[in-house]
C-alpha cells in the first residue's frame, strides 16, 4: 500500500464504546483504520462514518489487512472486555506488527494485566499502553479523560492523537502522561472509585429529601438544578437533575420510581477497596458505597426485613428549606471526604511504584470529559499545585475552611436521617473519617493495650521512646487483691 493511503492509527473492537472514538478521531482529521472479528460491527461503524462524516475511515476484515493498512510505527488501540479477550487480540495483531509499533488497551483493565503485557510484548519490541478512558459513549464520542500509562515513546507517538481527541477545558486537553506500567489503567480505577462514592453520596441526598422531607420528584429535579449551578456544579448533578424530570411512557408518574432497587458493578470500585486495605488507606466513603451495592442485591432479605423490622425509625418535625440546605452543605463536604480518600490512594500506590503521579494534573484531566467532572475539581488542581506533599485535601487551607463551615449542616443530616431510620452510609463514612482525622488523640491506645495483653505485641509510649510490654492482667489481679485487702 502506498504510504499517502496508510491509515495515521488503528483501533480494534467496534463495540459502542470503540466506534465512538474511532469516529471521534476522524472527525478530528486523522485517518484511521477500524478492524472488528464480527465484520458486521466493521460495515456498521463505516456506514456511521459516512453518515456523520464524511470522515476518514477505512474498514478492515482480517488483522494482517488491519495492521498493513498503518503507517509506521504503528499505533493501535483495542477496546475490548478485559482479561483474556484482551490477550487474544494482542496475539492476533502482533503477529503481524514489528519492533517499535506500539498497542494501546483503552479498558478498565486491572493494572497487574497490563505491566504483565508490557513485559510478554517487549520481547518483539513492540510498544505498550494501558489508557483509561472516562466518559462513556458521549464521552468517547466528543472528548472523553484520557489515562495513558506505559511506554512514554508510544505515548510521544500519538500524543497529538489524544490532545485533540480528548475533552477540552480551558486550561488544556483532558490527557496527560500518568506514568510507568499500569500508572494509567490504577488512576482510571480510583477515578471508578471516587465516581462510586460521589453516586451513593447523592444518593443518599436524594433518599433522605424524598423520605424524610416529603419531596417530589418534580421539586427534586428543580432542587438538584439549583445545585449544579453552584459549588456542586457536575455532570453527576447535571444528569441527577435530568432523571427526575423523565415521565414513564408505559405507566402514570416518573420513570425513576419504576426502577429496581439494585445496583450493578464491573469491579473497579472492588478494586479499589481491596487496594487501599493493601496500601493501609482509609477509604471509608468508597467502601460504604460498595457495601451498599452488595445490599442493594439483596431486595427479597430486605422486602423481608421491611416486614418484621417495620417499627423502627422515627417521626418528626422537618423544616424543608432549612433540610434542603443542609443537604447540600453535607453532600459537599462528604463529597471532599471521598475525594480526598481517593487521592490519597493515588499517592501511596505512586510512592510504592515509583509513579511520581501529578495529583493536581489527575485533578486537571478530570474536569472535563469523564463523569466525575465537576467544577470543584479545578479548586483540587490549585491547592496540590500550592502543595504537592498535601497530606490531604481535608487540610489545605480553603478546603479546611469550607468542611468547618459545613460541619453543623452534615452532622445535622446524618443525625436526622438516623433518628428516621434513613441508611446514610457514604455521608457517615465521610463524617466518621473527617472527625477521625481531625482529632489529635484517638482510642487506639485502649486497643494497643488489648493486644499487648493477649498477644505480647508491645506498644510504645507517649512519653519516651522504645517497645514496651505490660504484664495486664497479673497488675490487675494484684490491684485487685490490693483493694480487696484495703477494704478489709
Amino acid at each position: 500500500m502506498e504510504a499517502s493511503t496508510l491509515s495515521r492509527i488503528g483501533l480494534a473492537g467496534l463495540a459502542v464504546m470503540g466506534q465512538n472514538l474511532a469516529l471521534n478521531i476522524a472527525e478530528k482529521g486523522f485517518p484511521i483504520s477500524v478492524y472488528n472479528r464480527t465484520t458486521s460491527k466493521v460495515d456498521e461503524t463505516l456506514q456511521r462514518a459516512q453518515n456523520e462524516g464524511p470522515f476518514p475511515l477505512s474498514g478492515h476484515y482480517t488483522p494482517r489487512d488491519f495492521v498493513l493498512s498503518l503507517q509506521r510505527p504503528r499505533s493501535v488501540i483495542i477496546l475490548v472486555k478485559a482479561g483474556s479477550p484482551v490477550d487474544q487480540t494482542i496475539a492476533a495483531l502482533s503477529e503481524h506488527m514489528e519492533s517499535g509499533d506500539c498497542i494501546i488497551d483503552g479498558g478498565n483493565e486491572w493494572y497487574e494485566n497490563t505491566e504483565r503485557r508490557i513485559q510478554e510484548v517487549s520481547n518483539r519490541g513492540i510498544l505498550y499502553l494501558g489508557m483509561g478512558v472516562s466518559g462513556g459513549e458521549e464521552g468517547a464520542r466528543n472528548g472523553p479523560s484520557l489515562m495513558p500509562g506505559g511506554s512514554f515513546e508510544a505515548y510521544n507517538n500519538i500524543k497529538d492523537i489524544l490532545e485533540k481527541v480528548a475533552a477540552q477545558v480551558e486550561d488544556g486537553p483532558c490527557v496527560t502522561y500518568i506514568g510507568e506500567g499500569g500508572a494509567g489503567n490504577f488512576v482510571k480505577m480510583v477515578h471508578n472509585g471516587i465516581e462510586y462514592g460521589d453516586m451513593q453520596l447523592i444518593s443518599e441526598a436524594y433518599d433522605v429529601l424524598k423520605n424524610v422531607g416529603g419531596l417530589s420528584n418534580e421539586e427534586l429535579g428543580e432542587i438538584f438544578g439549583e445545585w449544579n449551578r453552584g459549588e456542586l456544579e457536575s455532570f453527576l448533578i447535571e444528569i441527577t437533575s435530568d432523571i427526575f424530570k423523565v415521565k414513564d411512557d408505559l405507566a402514570d408518574g416518573e420513570l425513576v420510581d419504576k426502577i429496581l432497587d439494585k445496583t450493578g458493578m464491573k469491579g473497579t470500585g472492588k478494586w479499589t477497596v481491596q487496594q487501599a486495605a493493601e496500601l493501609s488507606v482509609a477509604a471509608p466513603t468508597i467502601a460504604a458505597s460498595l457495601d451498599c451495592r452488595y445490599l442493594s442485591g439483596l431486595k427479597e432479605e430486605r422486602e423481608n426485613a421491611a416486614e418484621i423490622l417495620k417499627e423502627a425509625g422515627l417521626k418528626s418535625g422537618i423544616d424543608k428549606k432549612r433540610l434542603i440546605d443542609d443537604v447540600r452543605q453535607a453532600l459537599y463536604a462528604s463529597k471532599i471526604c471521598s475525594y480526598a480518600q481517593g487521592m490519597n490512594l493515588l499517592r501511596a500506590k505512586s510512592i510504592e511504584k515509583g509513579w511520581n503521579l501529578n495529583l493536581g494534573e489527575m485533578a486537571r484531566i478530570w474536569k472535563g470529559g469523564c463523569i466525575i467532572r465537576a467544577v470543584f475539581l479545578d479548586r483540587i488542581k490549585q491547592a496540590y499545585q500550592r502543595n504537592p506533599n498535601l497530606a490531604s485535601l481535608i487540610v489545605d487551607p480553603e478546603f479546611a475552611k469550607e468542611m468547618v463551615q459545613r460541619q453543623a449542616a452534615w452532622r445535622r443530616v446524618v443525625g436526622t436521617a438516623i433518628s428516621a431510620g434513613i441508611s446514610t452510609p457514604g455521608m457517615c463514612a465521610s463524617l466518621a473519617y473527617f472527625d477521625t482525622y481531625r482529632r489529635a488523640r484517638l482510642p487506639a491506645n485502649l486497643v494497643q493495650a488489648q493486644r499487648d495483653l493477649f498477644g505480647a505485641h508491645t506498644y510504645e509510649r507517649v512519653d519516651r521512646p522504645g517497645a514496651f510490654h505490660t504484664e495486664w492482667t497479673k497488675l490487675a489481679r494484684n490491684s485487685n487483691a490490693a483493694g480487696v485487702h484495703a477494704l478489709n
